[in-house]
């Protein structure tokens, strides 16, 4: 059979980033072995589940590129079908009918917690046929003596003795099922072969285990994969330090840093850092997976996301800085758009995210005089602004071509008998309102004569 994945997250909220390495693991694992990669919204608690949350979640996924390569499969359209395979169990006699209320449960508890030992449900008077004028759950009965073993594919063989299993419910006094129940038939009827997920869930493959062997199915291979910690060590969630999909997005980062990041969270081939979608495919397997828990680094986040800063095509990029400037209210035409794009291999040298792009390719993009920042309105001492206005006659005759502007200003240096930095920090300044900024001789060539003489004869109080 060919290897099916799945990712089966719950939309009580957005998709976080330890689920997000969850789908990239799944997806890799399936291309890899040149299978399929599926989407299961697991939203059969209708209380905490939301609309926002599912939407939130397939434009995540979206934005990674972890796309499924089938329609998403939604859990609570498929209840008809749970208590189907429950009813079932019961006729097989893999299950039966139990009438305990809630206060009986609490109360059995209740003695358990006293006597200072783990609550097991029993079930004798119910397994014996006996009934109530009440409605009943239905409860699989646990296997006695001996142990199950779980091979995993991370975790190696995981073993529990039977006696610490007891008769789960799988179908509600309601008719609707438990989740525990949900995912087993969901997995079988979906022809799943791998389940990929966080090793948090390890306890329950036991309980799940039940219904696969009650049935008389053949079992997933399991792989439980360790969690991220938060940079403090505690367990990311998504109340501690776990932050959105989308919002690494709106912080600048790029999708494809995103993914290789998280792949070397937790997994990883010799030394290499920096490892493409396509390259990644070919390397990924679970035998790369460690056993320990990662941390999230932000600070090597951000350095991978420079590196793909610098790789990414440049009409991309200036695309995507013009969008984050029009959300900021910046209003510009189609020559900003043409001086950002032009300017754009110089600007991706510096920057580490997308937003700091942003922020640097502003000046590009206004008309007239530019704000200037602290350092760049120090630079503009009486000096400087004399030495600007005699700039701008001396440009007025250059040939308008990057290289040519580049020896004109190294000319005028060496007539002038100065450093070249003494000419080119209050041009930068004029120009851009910074210090820092792509070469002097490429915003020249961008702006333009006409709006790049402006700036100077305006930085220089003419």
């Amino acid at each position: 059979m060919s290897v099916r994945t799945r990712f089966a997250p719950s939309p009580t909220g957005y998709l976080h980033i330890g689920g997000a390495r969850t789908a990239l693991f799944n997806y890799l694992f399936a291309r890899r072995h040149g299978g399929q990669y599926l989407l299961r919204i697991e939203d059969t608690d209708k209380q905490r589940s939301t609309q926002a949350a599912v939407d939130q979640i397939i434009e995540s996924l979206a934005w990674l590129g972890l796309s499924p390569d089938e329609a998403p499969v939604f859990q609570s359209k498929r209840e008809a079908r749970h208590a189907e395979v429950a009813r079932e169990l019961l006729a097989k006699g893999q299950a039966y009918l139990a009438f305990d209320t809630q206060e009986e449960l609490a109360a059995q508890r209740a003695e358990a917690e006293a006597a200072k030992r783990p609550f097991k449900y029993d079930g004798t008077r119910w397994k014996n046929g006996e009934t109530r004028d009440l409605p009943p759950v239905i409860r699989i009965k646990a296997p006695t003596g001996g142990e199950m073993l779980v091979p995993d594919l991370v975790q190696g063989e995981v073993r529990v003795a039977h006696a610490e299993l007891d008769d789960m419910i799988i179908l509600r006094s309601d008719g609707t099922p438990t989740y525990l129940h949900a995912v087993v038939v969901d997995d079988h009827d979906m022809q799943i072969t791998h389940v990929i997920r966080g090793d948090d869930h390890l306890t329950n493959t036991f309980r799940q285990c039940m219904v696969y062997d009650a049935m008389g199915w053949h079992r997933p291979k399991f792989a439980h994969i360790p969690l991220i910690h938060g940079a403090d060590g505690a367990k990311l969630s998504k109340r501690h330090g776990a932050v959105g999909a989308l919002e690494f997005r709106e912080q600048g980062f790029l999708p494809e840093a995103v993914c290789n990041y998280l792949m070397r969270l937790g997994w990883g081939h010799g030394d290499e850092e920096v490892i493409p979608r396509d390259r990644a495919i070919q390397l990924f397997d679970l035998d790369g997976v460690g056993r320990a828990a990662s941390r999230m680094d932000y600070a090597k986040l951000t350095h991978l996301n420079g590196v793909y800063l610098r790789g990414a095509d440049d009409a991309r990029l200036a695309e995507e800085v013009l969008h984050r400037l029009a959300k900021r209210g910046v209003l510009f035409g189609t020559d900003g758009a043409r001086r950002v794009e032009m300017l754009m291999p110089a600007l991706k040298e510096r920057a580490k995210t997308v937003e700091e792009l942003a922020g640097s390719a502003a000046f590009a993009v206004n008309e007239g005089p530019v704000p200037l920042d602290a350092k760049a309105a120090a630079a503009l001492t009486p000096e400087a602004k004399e030495r600007l206005k005699d700039l701008a006659i001396f440009l007025q005759d250059a040939p308008w071509e990057r290289a040519d502007l580049e020896h004109w200003l190294r000319d005028y240096a060496e007539v002038k008998q100065v450093k070249l930095g003494t000419v080119a920090q209050p041009l930068r300044a004029a120009l851009t309102g910074s210090l820092q900024s792509p070469p002097i001789d490429a915003v020249l060539f961008a702006l333009g004569r006409e709006e790049a003489m402006d700036r100077i004869l305006a930085a220089s109080g003419e």
